[in-house]
Formats: C-alpha cells, structure tokens, sequence
C-alpha cells in the first residue's frame, strides 16, 4: 500500500499522506483539472453531499495535478468544501492507476477510490463521467459503511 506513503500538499501548503487519515473512511477522488467543467462539476456535486459523507464518518478528498494555489482559488471561486489535495508530479495518480491515455495523448483519468479504515481501497472506477458521480459513489459508500 505505497500509495499511503506518497507525500502531497493540501490546499494550506502542509505535507499530508494518506496514511494521516486512517482510522476513517475515506473518498478519494482524482480529478484532472481545477476550474475545467467536468471537474468544477464534480468538485461542487461532492461538496454538496459533504454533510452526507460526513454523517457516515467518511472524509471526501480530491486531488489533482494542479498546485496549492489553484486549488485555493478553485475552492474559494466555487465555495468548495472538500479537502484538495496537490500531487504536482502524479506520483499518487499513476500508483492509483488513474494515469492513461486520454483523447490527446496521457493524463489524469477521472476516477474515484473507496477506502476503509485499514488503508485498504475496497472500491474503485476509472473515467468517470463527473455528472452525478458524486449520488453513486454515496450510494457506494453507504453500502459499505454498514457491512
């Protein structure tokens, strides 16, 4: 689980590593871009079910190429209330195997991760359509929050 050791930037420039959020059910979202539609969607639809996720114990997390500055920005432009977290060189991205070929070349496939208490990723989906991904992964989540 090499995955838990990569170290990343939150949105305030503080090193975090997954590993810092055992103990708790984590949603972990890779998006490619801040401020693109797709993700301004998906970012503001997972907000918005924030008090849902977090009624179950599970923190929602997204994390992209992009630096802690944009990613300030994109969540005071959109009033954005998840945790972003900066992986500039995609070290977390492609050991999660949401790096590929795209329409123009590789980049930053959208997918989203399951993860439990353990560090363990129970659940995930690569390229993701951002509309209303955000309901199914709830729905997800729920199931697996009561096994």
């Amino acid at each position: 689980m090499e995955y838990l050791e990569i170290p990343l930037l939150d949105e305030n420039g503080q090193e975090v590593k997954l590993r810092d959020f055992l103990g708790r059910w984590v949603v972990l979202y890779v998006y490619p871009r801040d401020n693109t539609p797709g993700c301004t969607i998906e970012a503001k639809e997972f907000t918005e079910l924030l008090p849902e996720f977090e009624k179950l114990g599970v923190l929602v997390i997204g994390v992209s190429k992009d630096s802690v500055e944009s990613h300030r920005r994109f969540k005071e432009k959109h009033n954005l209330k998840v945790k972003l977290l900066s992986d500039p060189e995609a070290k977390l991205i492609r050991s999660l195997g949401a790096w590929g070929r795209k329409m123009r070349g590789e980049g930053v496939l959208r997918s989203t991760f399951i993860i439990n208490p353990e560090g363990e990723i129970v659940w995930e989906k690569k390229r993701v359509k951002a509309k209303g991904h955000a309901v199914k992964v709830l729905e997800v989540v729920k199931e697996l929050v009561k096994k």
